[in-house]
């Protein structure tokens, strides 16, 4: 008997010490009325319907949206692989399109890239003669059979050449290239066209760096008057003409730290053509001559040894300049303009650019842009330099 009463003692405690080591129901009280709403109800479990419905997928990693210089939104698919960049004038566009390495694989065809000096896109792209060279005046369906899935043109051709190609359903993206901000602006466009901002923001920069320089440098110097000429022989008639007020020649003059003496004149929308007559009365300390067909410095050189010109006191105190270019005349809105404006600069206010070294800027500008070795540039571009360089 002495072993089970000895048992059920064991047992009576082992029940008291569980009792007092148990959690105490008073630490966690249930809501009454009053204090029920301290407690957020569980949220309510979705439908089952709603469950069984699969999430939508999400958009390609290829798909992307670029806004163009008329401000539309061009969605595509996939980064286009077929660029045709036509109209007139188009080696503005094709110069800033090849500044990205995918340019050469990616533009299939295009129109003649050359201004009676050369074509700059034929020496640099080896894929060139494989390429459809399109006609100046191409139409929508000579472009069209090239079988593109994006064409680059200028804006003004939108109506004329970019709305037939829409109608015929090919991808069309519109381009400035114009001014310095349009340039800023574009050339983000073309950095998403072709998968490649990061290189878009470079080239960016190394424009804005080269502005805000210049800008710096002729601060607070005295603005001589400029005139900027364009020389025309066309059709054996010489002719004269001043930009328009808003046009890169006259940006470039007031950024150089000119007065551009035309500006207040009322000028048409293109070139404007001027008499001798209203040339002297203007009477402007400094003249540059572009000349983009002819050799501007031939062109100069005809100027001084012409007698009514020698009356003009610009020639007289030998400021009478060919303004400089390569394949390409720099004072135009092509990539060059930081060129052009460099050299105006320098021209415009020497004194400020003591160490101005045209062959240094532009062995830089062509590495910088396009990645070319300097004994390319040395073999391919600075032979075709002219002009009045220091």
């Amino acid at each position: 008997m002495k072993p089970l009463r000895h048992l059920s003692l064991l047992l009576c405690l082992l029940f008291l010490l569980a009792c007092s080591s148990a959690p105490s129901a008073v630490s966690t009280p249930l809501p009454t009325p009053e204090t029920a709403t301290a407690y957020p109800a569980p949220p309510e479990l979705p439908p089952a319907a709603q469950v069984a419905t699969p999430y939508p997928e999400p958009p390609s990693a290829s798909m992307f949206t670029v806004q163009d210089a008329l401000g539309r939104q061009v969605q595509f698919s996939a980064p286009p692989q077929r660029i045709v960049i036509a109209g007139k004038a188009l080696f503005m566009l094709a110069d800033a399109a090849y500044i990205f390495p995918q340019a050469s694989q990616r533009i299939v065809a295009l129109g003649n890239a050359g201004q009676g000096t050369g074509n700059f896109i034929a020496l640099i792209d080896p894929q060139y003669e494989q390429k459809a060279i399109l006609a100046g005046d191409a139409g929508a369906e000579q472009i069209a059979a090239v079988q593109p899935d994006l064409v680059l043109l200028k804006s003004y051709l939108a109506e004329s050449l970019g709305a037939p190609l829409e109608t015929l359903g090919i991808a069309v993206v519109y381009l400035d290239l114009e001014t310095p901000e349009q340039y800023q602006r574009d050339l983000i466009t073309l950095g998403q066209i072709f998968q490649s901002p990061e290189r878009a923001e470079a080239i960016n920069a190394y424009y804005r760096q080269n502005v805000e320089r210049v800008q710096q440098a002729v601060q607070g110097a005295e603005k001589p008057t400029v005139l900027i000429l364009q020389y025309s022989d066309k059709d054996g008639a010489v002719a004269f003409n001043v930009p328009p007020q808003n046009w890169m020649q006259t940006i470039l003059t007031e950024l150089a730290g000119g007065q551009p003496l035309w500006k207040e004149s009322q000028l048409g929308k293109g070139w404007t053509q001027v008499s001798l007559e209203q040339i002297a009365a203007w009477d402007a300390d400094k003249i540059f001559i572009v000349s983009y067909f002819r050799d501007v410095s031939e062109v100069t050189n005809q100027l001084k040894r012409d007698p009514q010109w020698q009356a003009l006191r610009a020639v007289q105190q030998g400021n009478l300049f060919g303004f400089a270019g390569d394949l390409y005349s720099w004072d135009q809105p092509d990539v060059r303009w930081i060129l052009g404006l460099n050299w105006l600069a320098a021209r415009l206010h020497p004194e400020r650019f003591p160490d101005y070294n045209a062959l240094q800027q532009v062995r830089q500008f062509y590495q910088t842009l396009y990645g070319l070795e300097e004994a390319f540039v040395n073999e391919t571009i600075i032979p075709t330099l002219r002009g009045d360089l220091p």
